[in-house]
């Protein structure tokens, strides 16, 4: 958003977040009056002060988050995502407070329960409904948001398709300026062409749209800067729509050195909380995993072993996060261990594989010692598969955006393999589609688009035809 007193791009501000955190107040203290009365325990002034606690736990959480900015434009199952995470902040911050001051025996750990339950489910609830009644009113024409788009190029055309798709957003597409004529325009869009681009600048400036989108090419610069310096005399919230960036913007976020402004082009999507979460995913995910095979691993082990000469565990240099080298472990499936600036690919009926090796690979199991490269650190349990240096030094040169999937840490498994991009990639358009899905999943990342793949994992591992 540009505001238009000073210039600077600031985050959208929603007009009812006073609401909003009043209403989660109240949700967090009536929850516990509620579950205490439920479970006939007295409300005291200790419970108060966990309240309290779980208040502040739950507030600057959610500030970190920018859980109270407008959401109008934004995902509501992040918006839901975020909450939890809030909350769940808020209760572990009072079970350390109860733990640390030797006062849990004081507390009903059951209605404390209850009211972490209530409250989570009140929080998630009362969102979920509102949000229902924003989007049904808005279907209806209230609580709207008028917009005009200055330049009707490719990207322009995409913003407006969207704006038209989505009426739940609240935006309504009410005219378009371009000051090329009809005939060079989609008739898609002939509808809402109502004149070149200075009449509407003069439109914006007499207050008739409430969000004013600039998708004019970036190399029209000059007059890119010359149109916004025109709205600075308009109260319309004034955006820009890069149409360089469209398909290649890696999370982008906003940055400033000093009084200047900086877009990050291509950035790591898991930071401060989701960073935290997902590592906090992958330990707890690749613990219990070794756990329950730690058996199943010392027989593979042993078979491993005994059916053919080699080391156990092939250690291959793999690139890691940022591109860094790091090693990956896999139970040895060939006859050879290769490693070197020149690695071939398993093909099908390669007579490298051993017999063994040949099921291990087919149903993934020769993937199981990884777990410990996600315990290290190394890798993450669902992330972009990581290759062998050789094959990343050749394909970042033919595939563009290659390096890219390097942002996140590499996964035992990814969203490109439950999408059947498993196995050889013996073309360059096999590598394409595998990095399609790898930049699809760092740009969309979620926990539940994580579980997902961990699911689909599951079911495609014993029959994957791709594996060989």
């Amino acid at each position: 958003m540009i505001n238009n007193n000073n210039g600077m791009i600031k985050n959208n501000i929603n007009v009812f977040a006073v609401v909003y955190r009043i209403i989660d107040l109240a949700v967090i203290h009536l929850m516990l009056i509620v579950a205490l009365y439920g479970y006939s325990v007295p409300y005291t002034k200790e419970y108060f002060e966990l309240s309290l606690i779980a208040s502040i736990g739950f507030f600057l959480t959610a500030e970190s988050f920018a859980l109270y900015r407008s959401w109008r434009a934004g995902f509501f199952n992040e918006l839901m995502f975020y909450t939890f995470i809030s909350w769940a902040f808020a209760a572990i911050l009072v079970i350390t407070y109860m733990f640390f001051t030797k006062q849990s025996a004081d507390f009903s750990r059951i209605a404390s329960f209850i009211w972490f339950l209530a409250t989570f489910l009140s929080l998630i609830t009362w969102r979920f409904l509102f949000n229902r009644f924003l989007a049904k009113i808005r279907r209806k024409g209230m609580n709207t948001r008028s917009v005009a788009i200055i330049g009707i190029t490719k990207s322009g055309q995409r913003l407006a398709q969207q704006i038209l798709d989505n009426p739940d957003t609240g935006f309504r597409l009410t005219a378009i300026f371009d000051d090329r004529i009809p005939e060079r325009i989609d008739a898609t869009y002939h509808a809402w062409l109502e004149g070149d681009i200075k009449e509407g600048v003069e439109r914006a400036k007499n207050n008739e749209f409430d969000v004013v989108y600039i998708a004019l090419p970036m190399i029209a610069e000059e007059r890119i800067k010359h149109i916004l310096q025109l709205l600075g005399d308009t109260t319309a919230n004034v955006q820009l729509v890069p149409d360089l960036f469209v398909y290649t913007l890696m999370n982008a976020s906003m940055s400033h050195i000093g009084n200047i402004q900086t877009i990050s082009v291509y950035d790591n999507p898991m930071r401060g909380g989701n960073a935290a979460l997902k590592r906090f995913e992958d330990i707890a995910f690749s613990l219990v995993i070794l756990t329950l095979i730690s058996i199943p691993l010392l027989f593979i082990a042993i078979a491993v072993k005994v059916t053919s000469k080699g080391p156990v565990i092939f250690k291959q240099n793999r690139y890691g996060l940022d591109g860094k080298k790091i090693k990956v472990y896999k139970f040895r499936s060939m006859t050879v261990t290769e490693n070197s600036d020149v690695v071939t690919q398993a093909t099908k009926g390669d007579a490298r594989i051993t017999p063994l090796g040949a099921f291990l690979r087919r149903t993934s199991l020769d993937e199981l010692p990884q777990f410990i490269n996600v315990l290290q650190g190394r890798m993450s349990v669902v992330g972009p598969r990581p290759h062998a240096v050789a094959h990343n030094e050749s394909y970042r040169k033919e595939v563009d955006y290659y390096m890219l999937r390097h942002k996140v840490r590499p996964g035992i498994t990814g969203w490109a393999q439950v999408n059947g991009w498993r196995g050889e990639t013996d073309t360059i358009d096999k590598m394409e589609m595998r990095i399609k899905y790898d930049l699809e999943y760092i740009r969309n990342w979620t926990l539940w688009l994580d579980v997902k793949i961990i699911v689909g994992t599951v079911f495609k591992s014993f029959n994957d035809k791709n594996a060989y």
